[in-house]
């Protein structure tokens, strides 16, 4: 049985004592509002507000160096995760119900579980 996926969030690791400022920064530079401040109620994600057919804008604090990393959505984690590995990557550590990967090129990304309804557009279908 085949699955979906498709690029879902651009994550702005930040490593930073506080979050809020770099949040603004990021708001004013890029034009969009902030969506949420704190996200989950802990300090360590807040949210830009993107369009339905563009990728999710999330800056996280991080205790490793400030980069920038993707989550690629899918509505089957296992399967998404298998696919990458026979491409090349390697699977780094599951955190919750995702996966940390690393492409060949040693870029780490995430596969996560699907994060908007409806999948909306850019969608790929994998068999």
């Amino acid at each position: 049985m085949g699955h979906r996926s498709r690029l879902s969030t651009f994550v702005l690791d930040c490593h930073v004592e506080e979050l809020a400022p770099h949040v603004e920064f990021w708001s004013q530079a890029l034009g969009k509002p902030v969506a949420a401040a704190d996200e989950d109620g802990d300090g360590r994600y807040a949210r830009l507000s993107t369009d339905a057919d563009e990728p999710v804008l999330l800056l996280q604090k991080v205790g490793h160096g400030s980069r920038i990393h993707l989550d690629i959505e899918t509505d089957d984690v296992e399967a998404e995760a298998g696919r990458l590995e026979r491409l090349g990557a390697k699977r780094v550590r599951k955190v919750h119900t995702w996966w940390v990967m690393e492409a060949p090129s040693g870029h780490r990304f995430c596969v996560v579980r699907q994060q908007r309804e409806p999948f909306g557009p850019h969608l790929n279908r994998w068999e």
